[in-house]
Formats: C-alpha cells, structure tokens, sequence
C-alpha cells in the first residue's frame, strides 16, 4: 500500500498531518499549532495534543467530511473513485469544505 498524506488546515492555519499507510491512520498536530494556545482543536474528539492519535479506521471527525449522497455520487462518477477508499475520497472532495477545516493532498504520486 502506498501511504497517503494530507495537511489539515484549520481556519487556513496548518494545523496537523493525517497519514494513511499499511498500519492504518495517524493524526498529529504541527508543533507550532500546539503551542498557540489561541488555537482551538480542529475536532473535540482530537483534542490537542502532543502524541499523535493512531487508529485503523479513519477517525469519525475525518469521515464525516467526506460528502454523502448525491453529492458523494457525483464524486464517485465523476473521478471513478471507490466509495469505500476513505481517504481518498477525503483527498479529493474535503480541499474546499464547508466550515473551518481544509484538507490538502500532499501524498507523492509515482507517475
């Protein structure tokens, strides 16, 4: 499996790194992000904090801005993607979401 990354933006300030590779998940927040304290959590489910957060699944906060469904049927035909690939759909339809969290690809892609 080629492992996946994306920069979490929140209110257009960097705030972490998802990676997805053969283990499954890791969230961690950008060490500048952490110590601001002005800055809120981008989720109440990963407060901030200095471990990094590791799951098989990917985190609810993480799926639940993956559009859902004619909105996530237009993704699915229109860039051929499986519904069930997760992060990359996250990759593809979350760098413009509504609210105050952007997700930015920055996976390398073997051309």
């Amino acid at each position: 499996m080629q492992m996946r990354k994306a920069e979490v933006y929140m209110h257009q300030i960097p705030a972490g790194e998802l990676i997805e590779d053969e283990n499954g998940y890791t969230f961690f927040y950008n060490k500048e992000y952490l110590s601001n304290n002005e800055l809120p959590p981008v989720s109440l489910t990963l407060p901030k904090n200095e471990t990094p957060y590791r799951d098989k699944n990917l985190f609810p906060f993480f799926d639940g801005l993956i559009p859902e469904g004619w909105l996530l049927e237009i993704a699915q035909k229109n860039w051929k993607m499986n519904p069930r690939d997760r992060m990359g759909l996250l990759l593809t339809c979350c760098q413009d979401c509504i609210g105050a969290v952007k997700i930015i690809d920055k996976s390398i892609k073997n051309e």
